[in-house]
C-alpha cells in the first residue's frame, strides 16, 4: 500500500488535533512520537521530549503495579491499561493510559503506542464521593439500628459491621444466607414467613423478632424492621434494620413469669403454662435475671 503525502498529512492532522494524549515509545522506553496534547500537559516541546525516557511511574507506591501491567506489553495480548500521576505546570494530574504493542516477526515488539486521557477530575469526584459515603456510614452506624440487605432467596448482600460483631462472624465465615444464623426457636418460623410474604407481595410487613446463635454459641434476640425493594413490579432485594433486644425480651419474659407466679401464689395453683417466647436452656430464671440487672447498676459482684 502506497501512502501519499496527502494521506500522511491527513492522519498527522487527525492525531495532532486529538484532545487525548498520544505517544509512541521504543521497547526500551524512549519516546519516538508525542502529539501536541501531550506536550501541552507536561509543559515541554516535542524537541525536548523525543528521545527522552517515557516511564509512567511517579511514586514508589505505584511502581510495582505499573511494572506488572507494563510486562503485558511483551506477551499476548500485547496490551495493558495503567494510571499515572504526573507533575505538570497545572499541578498533579492523573492520566489513564491504554497501551498497545506493535509486533513484528517472531513476536518481537517493535514499538508501543499509548493513548492517555486526563481523569484527574473523575478521581477527585470519586474521592469526594467516597469521603461522603464514609461520613454517611459513620452517622448510620452510630445509631441503635444495624442495617443489612439480602436477595429474595435470603443471600446476604450487605451486613453492617456491628451485626458481624454482634453475631461474632468474620466477613468470610462461610455463611451466606441470614437464615444460617437462626436457632430452632418457634418465633423464627413466623419471622421467616413475613419475609417471604414481603418478597412475594412487594409490600412492607410489620416488625418481627428473631432468635439467632452467635459464632461462640451465645443466643441473641433481635427486632427486625425491613422493606422490600421493588423494580418493575418485582422484588429485587430486602433492606432492613435490626436492634438487639436480648435484654428487653429477657425482662419481658421475667415479668411474664413473675405475673404467673403471683397469680399461682394467690390462687394456690401450680403453674402449668409456658411463656410466649421459650428461653434458651442456659438462660437464667426471672429472679436471677433481675438480680443480675441490680448487680450491674449497683456495682456489686454477680453471684455465679
Amino acid at each position: 500500500m502506497v501512502i501519499t503525502a496527502e494521506t500522511e498529512n491527513f492522519y498527522h492532522d487527525l492525531v495532532e488535533h486529538q484532545q487525548d494524549l498520544i505517544v509512541s515509545f521504543s521497547p526500551e522506553g524512549r519516546l519516538l512520537f508525542v502529539n501536541s496534547a501531550y506536550c501541552d500537559v507536561v509543559g515541554k516541546s516535542k524537541e525536548m521530549l523525543i528521545g527522552s525516557i517515557f516511564m509512567p511511574v511517579t511514586a514508589e507506591r505505584y511502581s510495582d503495579v505499573i511494572a506488572t501491567q507494563m510486562v503485558k506489553l511483551f506477551r499476548p495480548p500485547y496490551s495493558c491499561t495503567v494510571e499515572q500521576w504526573i507533575q505538570t505546570p497545572k499541578g498533579m494530574r492523573c492520566i489513564s493510559w491504554s497501551a498497545k504493542s506493535i509486533v513484528g516477526g517472531g513476536n518481537s515488539v517493535l514499538s508501543i503506542t499509548a493513548i492517555g486521557r486526563d481523569i484527574t477530575q473523575i478521581r477527585h469526584e470519586l474521592k469526594a464521593i467516597k469521603k461522603k459515603d464514609e461520613e454517611l456510614m459513620l452517622v448510620v452506624e452510630s445509631g441503635a439500628p444495624m442495617y443489612y440487605s439480602h436477595s429474595p432467596d435470603h443471600v446476604l448482600m450487605y451486613v453492617s459491621p456491628r451485626i458481624r460483631s454482634l453475631l461474632g462472624c468474620p466477613p468470610r465465615s462461610g455463611k451466606r444466607a441470614w437464615t444460617d444464623y437462626l436457632t430452632e426457636n418457634p418465633i423464627n418460623a413466623a419471622g421467616l414467613e413475613r419475609t417471604i410474604r414481603a418478597v412475594t407481595s412487594g409490600r412492607r410487613e410489620p416488625p418481627y423478632r428473631l432468635e439467632m446463635a452467635t459464632g461462640n454459641g451465645d443466643i441473641v434476640r433481635v427486632e427486625v424492621n425491613e422493606i422490600p425493594v421493588v423494580k418493575n413490579g418485582k422484588t429485587i432485594s430486602i433492606v432492613g434494620s435490626m436492634v438487639d433486644v436480648t435484654e428487653r425480651m429477657q425482662v419481658e419474659e421475667g415479668l411474664a413469669e413473675a405475673e404467673f407466679l403471683i397469680k399461682d401464689f394467690k390462687g394456690g395453683k401450680k403453674r402449668t403454662e409456658r411463656p410466649a417466647y421459650p428461653s434458651p436452656a442456659h438462660a437464667k430464671g426471672p429472679l436471677d435475671y433481675f438480680r443480675t440487672l441490680f448487680s450491674r447498676e449497683s456495682g456489686e459482684k454477680e453471684d455465679d
